[in-house]
C-alpha cells in the first residue's frame, strides 16, 4: 500500500470507484481531499460518453467534491480527438448523448445522417432499432465503425445494463465489420491521460473497478494498478481473468488509510 500512495500521478474510474449512480462511495470524499492534500496529479479517465466534463464536475460538486474542470477526460473527447487526427473535418452518425456529441462539435467533427466517413456509437438513452437501420446502413455504404469504448456491461440501479459494446454489437453482426473501440483499454485514450498528467508511467497508478478495463488498461500501460471492489468486478470473479492487480481494496478509502 505505501508503495501505492508515493506514486506522483493517479487516473482513477468514477463510477463504481468514486459514486455509483447519484450516491458517494464509501472512502471517496476523504479520497480526493487526501489526493489535493498530497499534492497528487490526477485524471478520473471514464469510459462513459454521456457526460461533459464540466457535468461531470457539477455532479461530483453535488456530492460535496469541488474538483477542477481540468481534472476529467471522457471517452467522448478521445473518441473526437482520434477521429479529428485521422480526418480533419470528418462527418459523423453518431448515436449518444451530448457529452459524445458536444466532443464531436469541438473538434470539428460534423453529424451527418446521409453519407457520413463514421458511424459513432456510445451510450445514449435514445439508441433503438431505427438507430440500428440507419448504421448499418451507413457501415454498408462505407462509413467506418468506431464505439467510444469497450464496456459491455454498466451499473444500472442495483443491477447492469447493456453498455456501448453491446449496444455496437447488432451492427457489427449484420455488416460483418469490426468497430474500433477507442475508450480503456485502448492505449490511446491511456497516453492521452499520461500526457495530460504530465506524470511518467512507472510514477502512475490506475485505480478502478473493472478488470476487462481499468486493470488490463494498467498492466498494457505499465502502472501500478489497485482494483476496488465497489464496482463490476467482485472479490469471486478476478480469478476469472488471465491477469491480477496488484492491490485488491475495498474502497478508495484505503489508499488514506
Amino acid at each position: 500500500m505505501e508503495q501505492l500512495r508515493q506514486k506522483k500521478g493517479f487516473i482513477i474510474d468514477m463510477d463504481g470507484v468514486i459514486y455509483h449512480g447519484n450516491r458517494l462511495l464509501p472512502g471517496a470524499k476523504e479520497f480526493v481531499e487526501w489526493l489535493y492534500r498530497e499534492n497528487k496529479q490526477f485524471l478520473f479517465l471514464t469510459n462513459s460518453s454521456r457526460r461533459t466534463p464540466v457535468e461531470l464536475q457539477k455532479k461530483l460538486g453535488w456530492m460535496g467534491l469541488d474538483v477542477d474542470e481540468s481534472h476529467f477526460y471522457t471517452s467522448a473527447q478521445a473518441t473526437a480527438s482520434f477521429i479529428a487526427s485521422q480526418y480533419p473535418e470528418a462527418s459523423a452518425y453518431a448515436v449518444g448523448e451530448h457529452g459524445l456529441l458536444n466532443a464531436l462539435y469541438d473538434a470539428g467533427i460534423t453529424v451527418n445522417e446521409i453519407d457520413p466517413d463514421y458511424v459513432i456509437i456510445g451510450e445514449a438513452d435514445n439508441y433503438n432499432y431505427d438507430s440500428i437501420i440507419k448504421a448499418v446502413h451507413f457501415v454498408n455504404q462505407g462509413a467506418k465503425l468506431i464505439g467510444t469504448n469497450f464496456d459491455l456491461t454498466g451499473p444500472k440501479g442495483d443491477g447492469i445494463a447493456p453498455a456501448c459494446r453491446a449496444l455496437v454489437a447488432p451492427i457489427e453482426l449484420v455488416t460483418g465489420k469490426n468497430a474500433y473501440f477507442i475508450g480503456k483499454p485502448n492505449p490511446l485514450m491511456m497516453r492521452t491521460g499520461l500526457k495530460l498528467l504530465g506524470v511518467h508511467s512507472e510514477e502512475t497508478a490506475i485505480i478502478g473497478d473493472r478488470m476487462d478495463t481499468d486493470i488490463v488498461a494498467g498492466i498494457e500501460t505499465g502502472l501500478d494498478t489497485a482494483l476496488v471492489l465497489t464496482g463490476v468486478t467482485s472479490r469471486e470473479t478476478i480469478g476469472d481473468f488471465p491477469y491480477r492487480p496488484r492491490l485488491v481494496l475495498q474502497n478508495v478509502g484505503e489508499i488514506v488509510g
